[in-house]
């Protein structure tokens, strides 16, 4: 049986790949896309965020970079400026394995390219506190995705970043308390019937591609 079905969807036969499988199987597909092809897609996907709620209602936003052929979030910054709303960036922490800051960004905010390539603020302008947002109180983070299913369950690039940074917001960690909305952003050729769940997972709110909103089934 093949694996992919006639419209690009992966099948439900890739329930038997492994995660790393699925990774490289979905890197592949949005590295794909033709650079008009990611800006339409950019396009819609923030044309979906400014209806949400939880994004009309936020004051302190943060998102990422687009790198490796991820869906585009930075057309937003405009709207969250028009709106007085801050936007930050997540930075690699220093002396920290596999855990982020979140960095106030704009114009004029010094950056660098960390040990993956990726511009980030400069962590030395990331360390004055009055730069960053304590995670907990964001109102909304918005994460890149590797893979995403109609459950709302998800698989990124497999570093743990997101995962550890997040964990506080994990329901197996105790009651609840402040935390800020999730929402995992992905073209919709990322979407796969089903994905594999690993406890460490931390769950989302919502799902939003450039064709759907997916509300995480709690």
């Amino acid at each position: 049986m093949s694996n992919t079905c006639a419209s690009g969807e992966i099948g439900i036969a890739d329930t038997t790949l492994t995660r790393a499988q699925l990774r490289r199987l979905l890197r592949q597909r949005r590295r794909q896309l033709s650079p008009g092809e990611q800006r339409q897609a950019s396009q819609r996907l923030c044309r979906q965020l400014r209806g949400l709620p939880e994004m009309l209602s936020a004051r302190h936003v943060a998102l990422y970079l687009p790198n490796d052929g991820e869906i585009d979030p930075v057309p937003l910054l405009d709207w969250l400026r028009q709106r007085n709303a801050n936007a930050y960036l997540p930075v690699l922490r220093p002396l920290a394995d596999n855990a982020l800051w979140f960095v106030r960004y704009d114009a004029r905010t010094p950056m660098i390219r960390n040990r993956f390539g990726i511009p980030e603020p400069d962590s030395r302008f990331g360390a004055l506190r009055a730069r960053r947002m304590p995670t907990w109180a964001l109102d909304v983070i918005l994460l890149p995705l590797v893979g995403f299913d109609d459950q709302g369950q998800r698989i990124g690039m497999g570093g743990g970043f997101y995962d550890r940074t997040l964990a506080f917001t994990h329901p197996q960690n105790g009651p609840s308390r402040p935390r800020p909305r999730l929402i995992g952003l992905a073209h919709e050729v990322q979407h796969v019937e089903s994905l594999p769940v690993a406890s460490w997972d931390v769950p989302l709110d919502a799902i939003v591609s450039d064709e759907r909103v997916i509300r995480a089934r709690r």
